[in-house]
């Protein structure tokens, strides 16, 4: 089943590596956004089936998208993987507290990217 997947993130290049992994393995549609207000628009009106967000970027960052994500009642339910560069064990504790999917580290593979979010995708529809 095709899918439809919002990548987040402000580097150009990320996007397109992500896009590209994607497009490559799976038949999926790619939505992409450059910063967190972006994110919110493009989310509200084409409710993909999951949002891989950064956590580092400009002006709204991973962690306040991800708030207003959840606070719509539009965009609560879809479920959201963080993607991050640096991962602490504080970090962590952190992440656990958050209303996600799962938590990707930088630099990701893109050809292993599908199966990545499938698996994170099938872990959250265990626990429901």
């Amino acid at each position: 089943m095709s899918k439809c997947i919002l990548i987040v993130d402000d580097e150009e290049d990320v996007r397109a590596i992500a896009q590209m992994g994607l497009e490559m393995s799976v038949n999926w549609t790619v939505l992409s956004a450059s910063s967190g207000q972006e994110a919110l628009a493009i989310a509200t009106n084409n409710q993909p089936d999951v949002i891989l967000l950064d956590m580092m970027m400009p002006d709204m960052d991973g962690r306040a998208t991800l708030q207003q994500l959840k606070a719509n009642p539009l965009t609560r339910r879809i479920p959201v993987i963080l993607v991050t560069a640096k991962i602490q064990p504080l970090d962590q504790e952190s992440f656990a507290e958050l209303d996600i999917a799962a938590v990707f580290v930088k630099p990701f593979r893109p050809l292993k990217l599908a199966e990545q979010i499938s698996s994170a995708l099938e872990n959250i529809a265990v626990e429901s």
